[in-house]
């Protein structure tokens, strides 16, 4: 049998100094941790960093979008470098993956995608994916590389996706970690600092709602810190940071894919009796809709909520948001085919 996925996401102010330098240290002893974890499981790393890595290149950085570009141009290049070093001092060499949503958003671009990246497993190499942000914009833009780590650990059906924090986990109101979340509701999320680091995009909010719809698809998670000796090993074995228990699921590759809800393009929100109707296998009807809230295109997918405002499915459309305006009330009306929605 092939090992498990293992997916592990590094944010900038967990291997960067405050000036937003790659630490060294840091980074020798994640490549240390990796190293152990290697032989039993197939390792993709989504490392933050570059951004802060490469701005003291850039003149007057003031951190506007094209300045961001130019410096995770020149700090992708010192981080991959960095990482290349550390990692061949126990032997494994690492290969560069850089990521845009369109590689999620299409089936058949995330298939080369997994090919790509077996090929790399299949010869001792750990792929480190990081977004696309030279050519990226506002609109591609993944929100953070919470984003991207839950994208590729619910494609690849990953065992485990663990998130490093430099606050070590999700604490409570008395600045303690919590150890274990069974479900997510108002007081997981009520605990959240708003606050983030300077140097980074995420912030505890945007890790627990990726670590939500992970769970949903069955990926345990665990968040994080090294801050410990052998944090990440002792993380995984659920000695230290938070871990989330996923939940039990039976979809097939394609639907997990599918059901992804950050790739979402848009939302429709839809009556009890479609509700009802889709529990039941049944197809998404346009006099379902009650409202049209985003503009989307034929084929793109789209989150269905319910009058409660909460998502109930995920579905790729055979009706643009256009067309769809128009025809609400009409009774055979396809929104998106059963064999194309995955309840969550």
């Amino acid at each position: 049998m092939s090992k498990p996925v293992l997916v592990i996401k590094f944010g900038t102010a967990s291997i960067t100094k405050p000036t937003g330098e790659p630490n060294e240290p840091v980074m020798v002893d994640i490549a240390r941790q990796v190293t152990a974890l290697h032989p039993h499981y197939r390792i993709v790393l989504v490392s933050s960093g570059a951004v802060g890595a490469g701005k003291a290149l850039i003149r007057d950085y003031k951190g506007d979008i094209t300045q961001r570009k130019a410096a995770a141009a020149v700090g992708n290049l010192l981080l991959l470098n960095q990482y290349s070093r550390f990692f061949s001092i126990y032997g494994i060499s690492i290969a560069q993956s850089l990521c845009e949503r369109h590689h999620f958003a299409s089936r058949d671009q995330f298939l080369q995608l997994k090919q790509t990246y077996e090929e790399l497993w299949d010869n001792d190499l750990i792929p480190i994916a990081n977004e696309n942000d030279v050519v990226s914009n506002r609109e591609l833009k993944f929100s953070d590389n919470d984003e991207l780590a839950t994208l590729i650990a619910v494609g690849f059906g990953a065992e485990a996706l663990m998130l490093c924090t430099s606050v070590g986990g999700l604490l409570d109101g008395n600045g303690q970690i919590i150890r274990q979340v069974v479900e997510f509701d108002e007081r997981v999320f009520g605990v959240v600092r708003t606050d983030k680091s300077s140097l980074g995009l995420g912030g505890m909010a945007s890790k627990l709602t990726f670590a939500k719809l992970a769970t949903r698809m069955g990926i345990r998670v665990v968040i994080f810190g090294l801050n410990e000796p052998d944090s990440l090993g002792r993380a995984l074995r659920g000695e230290t940071g938070t871990e989330f228990t996923p939940h039990p699921i039976t979809l097939s590759a394609r639907n997990r894919w599918l059901a992804s809800g950050s790739l979402a393009v848009g939302r429709v929100q839809i009556d009890a009796g479609a509700v009802r109707a889709l529990k039941q296998r049944r197809s998404l009807l346009a006099v379902g809709v009650r409202a049209v809230l985003d503009e989307f295109a034929t084929g793109e997918l789209v989150e269905i909520l319910n009058e409660e405002q909460e998502t109930v499915a995920v579905a790729r459309t055979r009706i643009s948001s256009e067309a769809l305006s128009q025809q609400l009330n009409q009774q055979n009306v396809e929104v998106a085919n059963a064999n194309d929605i995955v309840l969550l």
